[in-house]
């Protein structure tokens, strides 16, 4: 009989399970007897066959049997359990630190033992440390597995041995029809690809034949597993490519007035834009013309050029009557636009209003009030913006800048801050982190995107050298001598711990040392244990030329601009990733002067760091250090996903499976078109509950 499968009554009803055991399975995100089936082996072990004790070697994975000789308790460091065990073709020790009693009585000489574990080489030949392992009797068959033994992620209170028993009741009814779960790819497209059913290959991947090419399955090859991945990938995809439809039909105000205010602003910019900024402003200019809400992803390199976009974009909503804001995700950031914003539109006559959470009450409450009345033209803060108290007098467009970094109900609250009689306001999303296009095209699907492709003209590609801790001294007089040229330098210092108060100390540890070996130099320090005017006076000390070296912690990652900078030395370098490296060291080389930066790394570096760090030595090109990240890191990092619960993919792997990204976007049309039907059971298999970030 086919029953329903959607509640967690549905586990209860399989034997081993009862309300403890299932409600530690909800830490697995299985709520059901379907999300057992699609909950994966992380491997697998053969017990097809079992191996002659003489015939073993160090390293191997394998099943044997034997009978205990000797066993004994052995005292050192720690007391250990130790049992020897022979077939006749040879020997070897288990060895078991922790147990008990009652195993130490029944592990006796003359025991016979099934057991599998991995051999190790040890003092007196081969041991296998805690195998796992069963008592046989004399004249007892030995079933054997005919397929490979699926190993599946656990959790805390669930043993592995639960997992099987509670995973085999579920095949067993899927393989007798007693569930129903059908595919939810097309036929058709299931033939063109040559993929199985779901059903098909849930069976293959639980228990796969003894002669199964593990390695297809590691890498996500086998036909059996693309099928499952192109049905976790269509269904993301279709989601956002739903929110998107959704979306166009919302209103938005058609912001199409026109003044005389871009103009002004253009001609007073002391240069000009680039080729690649004027074809995104058009992008944009287009959108803000719709009745419905623009949703524009702007990807720009360091220093391209993305907050003159943003404010022209700004300038077009305020021309039409509306209020426009940018939330940045630190402080500093966020001072940063500001300041710039005030420099750029003050002159022209326009109210541009701060707000962050560090505000004095005062100071909070008059911009509360400006925000809530026509005098807040333009709004410039962090996530304080989206905090309850907050009213938008008329909010007709909001840029969210390094978006990566906000929790997606961080973005959905600001978005319903300008949900008033006219509709959404527009969104336009800024990113300083390019991202390569296959993730973009299943990450961004909701979105349009464009890319400033193109640096300012007189960019001189910044030199990156690598070099350990033990130069220090030779790197202390190459900062000597560069400002005594009057150039201007960043000292960067990072710490493995993640207390700013920690950070801070050694920021000020080093600005001290420093200034003591300097005594020429004029060295200051920012960190983000300081007061925002405390940061701000010494920003603008150093713009101004008025610090030579400014030594500071990573709180100078994004957003400030001193085109005067043109040496960066980033202590550690090791610790940080390829994307924080690259958008350091695009603090310098703003300027028309040869530019470097120094990566100074402690110790032995791993391989990783080492790849990384030769990575920012070869190439100043955004794109290809983002394919670097990817490759590096995998997607929750560098979509900054792994914080906001966005496309948590439960088998498809972004980076692996990034050549089926094309043709699932090819489905999904074709869904859309053919097989609307198959769309809402899709999202419920394998969104579900995550639907939520959906909604942004």
């Amino acid at each position: 009989m086919k029953f329903s499968i959607n509640t967690i009554n549905s586990l209860l009803k399989l034997k081993g399970v009862g309300p403890k055991v299932a409600e530690k399975l909800l830490r697995l995100d299985i709520h059901n007897q379907e999300d057992l089936l699609f909950h994966l082996p992380l491997r697998y072990q053969d017990r097809s066959h079992i191996y002659p004790i003489g015939s073993l070697r160090a390293g191997m994975e394998c099943q044997i049997t034997g009978e205990v000789q000797l066993s004994e308790i052995k005292y050192g460091r720690q007391r250990m359990l130790l049992c020897r065990l022979s077939d006749g073709t040879g020997f070897i020790t288990l060895r078991f630190f922790h147990f008990s009693n009652a195993q130490k009585n029944q592990l006796k000489r003359g025991a016979k033992l099934l057991c599998y574990g991995e051999v190790r080489r040890g003092k007196v030949g081969f041991e296998m440390a805690h195998p796992e392992y069963q008592f046989i009797n004399e004249n007892e068959e030995i079933v054997l597995d005919e397929n490979l033994s699926p190993i599946y992620p656990t959790t805390e209170g669930v043993h592995q041995l639960t997992l099987r028993n509670v995973m085999s009741q579920v095949i067993a009814k899927l393989k007798n029809n007693e569930l129903s779960l059908p595919s939810l790819i097309p036929a058709e497209l299931l033939k063109k690809h040559h993929w199985p059913t779901v059903k098909e290959a849930l069976l293959y991947i639980h228990n796969p034949p003894v002669d199964t090419q593990l390695e297809d399955i590691s890498d996500g090859k086998h036909p059996a597993q693309q099928s499952l991945i192109v049905e976790e990938l269509l269904a993301h995809h279709l989601s956002l490519r739903q929110l998107r439809v959704a979306m166009q039909k919302e209103n938005a105000p058609a912001l199409v007035k026109k003044t005389n205010l871009i103009n002004q602003f253009l001609s007073a910019l002391p240069f000009k834009l680039t080729g690649a900024q004027e074809k995104v402003v058009q992008d944009i200019n287009f959108d803000l013309e719709n009745n419905y809400p623009m949703q524009r992803l702007v990807q720009g390199d360091v220093g391209s050029g993305k907050t003159v976009v943003a404010a022209l974009a700004m300038l077009k909503a305020i021309e039409s009557g509306y209020q426009a804001a940018i939330m940045a995700p630190t402080e500093l950031l966020a001072e940063q636009h500001f300041q710039n914003f005030k420099s750029w539109l003050e002159p022209l006559g326009i109210n541009v209003v701060w707000l962050s959470g560090k505000l004095k009450v005062a100071a909070k409450r008059d911009a509360i009030e400006k925000i809530g009345s026509s005098k807040g033209q333009v709004v410039v803060g962090t996530h304080a913006l989206f905090q309850e108290g907050v009213e938008f007098f008329k909010l007709g467009l909001i840029v969210v800048d390094e978006q990566h970094r906000f929790g997606v109900h961080q973005r959905l609250a600001l978005r319903e801050k300008g949900n008033k009689q006219d509709g959404h306001p527009h969104q336009l999303i800024m990113t300083a982190t390019p991202i390569p296009r296959t993730l973009a095209m299943t990450a961004y699907a909701d979105l349009d995107c464009s890319v400033i492709d193109e640096l300012p003209p007189g960019r001189i590609p910044v030199e990156t050298v690598v070099i350990p801790e033990s130069k220090r001294d030779a790197i202390v007089q190459r900062v000597e001598q560069a400002c005594s040229e009057g150039r201007q330098i960043y000292w960067v210092c990072t710490l493995i711990e993640e207390s700013e108060t920690l950070q801070a100390q050694a920021a000020e540890d080093t600005a001290n040392k420093l200034a003591e070996a300097l005594t020429n130099v004029r060295v200051a320090l920012v960190h983000g244990r300081m007061k925002a005017e405390q940061k701000e006076k010494v920003m603008s000390e150093f713009k101004a030329g008025e610090v030579d070296l400014l030594v500071a912690t990573t709180v100078i990652e994004v957003g400030v601009d001193v085109p005067n900078a043109s040496l960066m030395i980033i202590e550690n370098a090791e610790r940080l990733g390829l994307a924080q490296l690259h958008q350091l060291r695009g603090r310098v080389g703003r300027g028309s002067q040869e530019s470097a930066c120094v990566l100074m790394y402690h110790g032995t570096l791993s391989d990783t760091a080492r790849e990384r760090l030769a990575v920012m030595r070869e190439t100043n090109d955004g794109f290809e250090i983002a394919r670097k990240d990817l490759e590096l890191r995998g997607p929750g990092e560098v979509l900054g996903t792994k914080q906001t619960g966005m496309m948590q993919m439960r088998i498809a792997d972004l980076q692996r499976d990034q050549e089926l990204i094309p043709q699932v976007a090819e489905m999904a049309d074709q869904l859309f078109q053919h097989y609307p039907d198959f769309i809402e059971p899709l999202l419920n298999r394998w969104i579900g509950r995550a639907t939520k970030y959906a909604a942004v």
